[in-house]
């Protein structure tokens, strides 16, 4: 089989890079390199095995059509994306390119060159909103969503906020539309938290493998003041380890009569939820450290509580987590200490 992966040379897609190479199958990746970190992941790839590589940019069609019809792909994950609330706000027109204008060039290039692929596109839960409009319960450490004790599913009423909600969710769309309009064989994968080596966190995406590097730091004696949250730490997500993201890949293009044109909410579910204070307490216990912080105010739009009921996603492909998150926390312990990033 053929597999082209848009961003693959970012987390979630040398992870998925990796697996297609060792599987035996045909890789080729789609990276403008933009991203910190994604160097290193291609050339780590590089040693795992043969691949042909496309430095190119989801922004400029001609670049896609080039790759579509060049490889021919079986498989598309498509993970290009401006991946960051704060970038959207800062420049809307930059996220928009990335995560509508290339959304669609993908979409018209498969519909015209490789009709059969199947295609699944990375989404996000922030296509419902902040969700302000939920009761919450305040607890020591952690907020709750009343009437939503499993998660929440897919029937939340969509509502894009934020240019980043707005540019996930117009492609999250598009993909379910071009297959009832154009019969593409499309999944989305709206995710919650992902997290997991090859991950090169910033302040501003990847905020388990953030607050472990700086957990780390202070351990070293490299952080020496205290580092800072956006809020009171008591906002929850689901985390979920990248082994088990791959599998729900994997699962779900095995499975595709039963997934196209179908979205569904991906991530760690009820059983695999943390608060920053939570996450915070862990690290102390493994680490033997005094996290320290300043709060400043909450980040705009940001959802109190979010976790994903991932039913759906086990009534149709079989698919659930099976990794904890206390499990994947030490690995992703030892990857940021031996990766030093």
């Amino acid at each position: 089989m053929k597999y082209l992966i848009t961003g693959g040379c970012g987390f979630l897609g040398s992870n998925l890079a990796a697996q297609v190479l060792k599987n035996g199958d045909e890789l080729f990746v789609f990276d403008n390199l933009y991203r910190s970190g994604t160097e290193n992941n291609l050339a780590w790839l590089r040693t795992i095995g043969k691949f042909k590589f496309y430095h190119s940019d989801i922004r400029s069609y001609n670049d896609v059509e080039y790759a579509i019809k060049d490889c021919k792909p079986d498989i598309v994950f498509h993970l290009a994306g401006q991946v960051a609330m704060t970038t959207s706000l800062d420049n809307p027109r930059f996220d928009f390119e990335v995560n509508v204008l290339g959304g669609n060039n993908i979409l018209e290039a498969v519909r015209k060159f490789a009709p059969n692929a199947i295609l699944t596109y990375s989404s996000t839960n922030k296509v419902y909103g902040d969700l302000e409009w939920i009761e919450y319960e305040e607890t020591d450490t952690r907020f709750k969503a009343k009437g939503y004790g499993q998660g929440f599913d897919e029937n939340v009423p969509l509502n894009f906020q934020s240019p980043y909600g707005c540019s996930k969710g117009a492609t999250d769309q598009y993909m379910l539309d071009y297959n009832k309009m154009f019969g593409l064989k499309t999944i989305v994968f709206r995710h919650s938290s992902i997290f997991g080596g090859r991950q090169y966190a910033t302040i501003d995406q990847g905020w388990i493998g953030w607050f472990v590097k700086q957990a780390i730091d202070i351990k070293n004696g490299v952080l020496k003041t205290p580092f800072t949250i956006s809020g009171t730490g008591k906002q929850v997500r689901d985390v979920l380890f990248a082994a088990d993201l791959i599998n729900c890949y994997f699962s779900a293009i095995n499975n595709i009569e039963q997934t196209q044109g179908q979205a569904f909410n991906i991530g760690g579910g009820m059983n695999n939820s943390l608060s920053l204070l939570e996450l915070f307490s862990e690290l102390e216990t493994v680490l033997d450290v005094k996290m320290d912080f300043v709060k400043l105010p909450v980040r705009q739009s940001d959802q109190k509580v979010y976790v994903a009921d991932i039913s759906k996603a086990l009534n149709t492909f079989g698919w659930k987590p099976q990794i904890s998150s206390k499990d994947a926390l030490k690995q992703m312990i030892n990857w940021v200490a031996e990766s030093k990033f």
